[in-house]
């Protein structure tokens, strides 16, 4: 017969009730680890909850461990947890009874090493980008000559005196510096509030508005810098209405701010000289587009002169105008004086002829009436007759005045000559001509014969001036 194994009864073991045993637990393990660094992949994570808690998961390719992120200590974070990125979570481990479970409560969070800084922001500027926040055809173009310029940047760092300096060597400018942290959990909100507190300043009131920002900041690490990489500061850049220049860091250095901004300076002080020309240069330029506009209106001067000159060459003479005109004249007066002969003649045959015709009395009313005619045809032919010379005379000024306008003597009359050669042709230049050469000098007055310096000059002969043209003088 089998023989029955023996009852295994606990003997005098404390016994603890669930709860009890959870504390105890929980008391252990905090007591034991306190504080830890624990480095890992986030995993589960689905952003803040609706209590403002954050919840999820840390791993490695081994192990899991569930990690929490209090309300009060998530606004702190200068890091905020993503999906997949290697972090350093810095806190608290515990436990949670109500499912039997450890967890880490993480009180400072930082990414595991410059690699995974660099995941982050790539993916945060692929992102960006996707949304076109940093889309050629955003970019405007600076102002020439900003009258206000607005900077942020910290008040009391060498950068805004590099600026300031800058400003002052090029083209002086009215500067507001709005102070901010350029480093720091609180530095990239203020960054953005600065930004949007510049564009929110309206046009002629009591502050200027800024007509240019420049954000800026001097060198350091990615860590350093990430305050400019934050999505809050990326996209207050992008919103604002004024055109903006970002200047963080060295020329190596590049943030997200440097895509979403209109232009990017390698270095503050290369951000004061692309906001400014040089005061000094733009005088220089004033000064030679002036020289060069006095140049060019002399040039202009002189070619309408010679045009002027050629054009008064071609014309012709002033007698040979009024020649045509004067003759006409003469014909329709000698013609008026004939008409006006033949109409009286004809008035006075028809005047006898009516005579015969009229008894004595009548004929003397008659003769009368036609006197008073004869007198008013004759009052109205000689009123005509001077209107119709006045007429011709205005017309002949008139055409005189015109011709002397266009004569080449009223150019001579103002103290230039006309230079002919022997066959009397006018002369443009003296280039060709031998000496002792036969040349003619016509000025207003009179005309005078000379000869090329190098030969033996022959006297002088003055021309004698033209005399009137009888008692009425010359039209000429």
């Amino acid at each position: 017969m089998a023989s029955t194994p023996p009852l295994n009864i606990p003997g005098n073991a404390h016994e603890f009730s669930v709860s009890e045993l959870s504390f105890a637990l929980k008391k252990t393990v905090e007591e034991t680890y306190g504080h830890v660094r624990v480095r890992g992949e986030i995993t589960g994570y689905r952003g803040p909850h609706s209590s403002g808690h954050c919840y999820f998961g840390l791993k490695d390719d081994k192990a899991r461990i569930d990690a929490v992120i209090w309300k009060g200590n998530f606004g702190k974070l200068r890091f905020k947890p993503e999906e997949g990125m290697e972090v350093i979570a810095t806190g608290k481990l515990t436990t949670y009874p109500g499912s039997s479970k450890y967890q880490i409560v993480i009180e400072h969070l930082e990414p595991a090493g410059a690699g995974a800084l660099m995941a982050l922001l790539e993916a945060r500027r692929k992102k960006l980008a996707a949304e076109g926040l940093f889309a050629p055809e955003r970019k405007r173009a600076l102002p020439f000559l900003p009258a206000v310029i607005g900077v942020v940047t910290s008040p009391t760092g060498a950068v805004i005196r590099d600026i300031l300096h800058r400003l002052a060597d090029r083209f002086p400018r009215h500067v507001l510096v709005w102070p901010v942290r350029v480093q720091g959990e609180t530095s990239a909100a203020e960054i953005a509030a600065a930004i949007e507190g510049f564009n929110r300043f309206e046009p002629g009131g009591r502050i200027p508005r800024p007509d240019l920002l420049i954000v800026a900041r001097g060198g350091g690490s990615i860590e350093d810098l990430w305050s400019f990489n934050e999505e809050i500061v990326v996209r207050a850049a992008a919103a604002s209405a004024i055109p903006l220049i970002s200047a963080v860091g060295h020329e190596t250095d590049t943030t997200l701010i440097d895509f979403a901004a209109d232009r990017r300076a390698p270095t503050p002080t290369a951000a004061a000289e692309m906001a400014v020309p040089v005061r000094a240069d733009l005088v220089a330029e004033v000064q030679d587009r002036a020289r060069r506009l006095m140049r060019a209106e002399a040039r202009t001067i002189e070619t309408a002169r010679n045009e002027l000159r050629g054009l008064a060459r071609g014309l012709p003479r002033l007698a040979d105008i009024v020649a045509l005109p004067r003759q006409r004249f003469d014909a329709v007066s000698d013609r008026l004086g004939r008409a006006l002969a033949r109409a009286a003649e004809v008035k006075r045959a028809r005047l006898h002829r009516i005579e015969g015709r009229l008894s004595i009395a009548p004929i003397e009313r008659r003769i009368a009436e036609l006197r008073r005619r004869k007198d008013e045809l004759s009052a109205r032919a000689a009123g005509a007759e001077r209107r119709l010379v006045a007429d011709k005379a205005r017309r002949l000024d008139g055409m005189s005045k015109l011709l002397d306008s266009y004569s080449y003597h009223g150019v001579l009359k103002r103290g230039f000559a006309v230079v002919r050669d022997g066959a009397g042709k006018p002369m443009r230049s003296g280039a060709g001509l031998k000496s002792g050469t036969a040349i003619e000098i016509e000025f207003a007055e009179d005309r005078l014969d000379a000869v090329v310096a190098g030969g033996a000059p022959e006297k002088p002969r003055a021309v004698p001036k033209a005399k009137p043209d009888g008692p009425q003088g010359s039209l000429l």
